[in-house]
């Protein structure tokens, strides 16, 4: 089952992807309007998932050793290709293996070599595996850019509101990040309901505060920078967001 991502994992995918080794868990937090242990959380529970698997150099292998790279188009039976995948890994060479669902030539591997005997011997070790090499071509470039749709849009970090998503019927949850003069904040979940801010079709069902998620109970008090999920069985009125994000909203 897919996990689902709200804008600010998508952010924090988009930074990351962009230049992991240079952005900051404050820099995504001002963008996004969060706390920077927030975004700490966020990072911890995308490695966990496994969404994020990994951090690696992105290296000029011509630059730091006047290498050749070379990558290989290979075929395997779709029975062995997993298990061929791994064991390509162990070969001295090799630095990256990408294995496609369909196709011919679902095999990519990339190999890099001082001169061209190193990389024929990278070949000729993959064909003992009992891969078929059916093209190679030696890199001369390689460009990457983050995922688009999951960057910033123009005026996001004006936004407090996280994530929203309709449910059935009249039905919506919203994430909202509570500013520090919102009528709510400082106040436990009974008193906003005693003080009748938060009415009865409205449920606070989350609270992500630094590295803690929180249940919320009557006694939980909402503080600022709090990312608030929140139901409202009869949709996400302008009212209900000012209660978590404006200073001032009506009753």
């Amino acid at each position: 089952m897919a996990n689902r991502l709200d804008e600010i994992d998508k952010r924090i995918l988009y930074h990351l992807a962009e230049d992991a080794r240079n952005t900051s868990a404050p820099m995504i937090a001002e963008e996004v309007n969060v706390s920077a242990g927030t975004i700490r959380n966020r990072i911890n529970q995308l490695e966990d998932s496994g969404i994020i698997n990994g951090y690696h150099a992105s290296i000029d292998y011509e630059h730091a050793n006047d290498s050749l790279t070379n990558v290989l188009v290979c075929d395997a039976d779709v029975s062995e290709r997993d298990k061929l995948a791994k064991q390509m890994l162990r070969v001295p060479g090799v630095v990256n293996v990408r294995e496609l669902m369909t196709g011919q030539g679902s095999l990519h591997v990339t190999v890099v070599g001082s001169d061209t005997s190193d990389l024929t011997q990278v070949s000729r070790a993959l064909s003992e595996l009992g891969v078929d090499i059916v093209d190679e071509g030696l890199l001369q470039r390689e460009y990457v850019t983050p995922y688009q749709p999951f960057g910033p849009e123009e005026g996001f970090a004006e936004q407090s509101m996280a994530d929203f998503m309709s449910l059935a019927g009249n039905a919506e949850v919203v994430s909202l990040t509570v500013s520090a003069n919102a009528p709510v904040a400082g106040r436990t979940l009974r008193e906003a309901n005693d003080d009748g801010l938060i009415g009865a079709d409205v449920l606070v069902v989350a609270i992500e505060r630094e590295n803690t998620i929180l249940t919320p109970r009557g006694d939980t008090v909402i503080q600022a920078d709090d990312l608030a999920t929140v139901f409202s069985r009869d949709g996400v009125s302008d009212e209900l967001l000012a209660l978590f994000t404006n200073d001032q909203a009506d009753n």
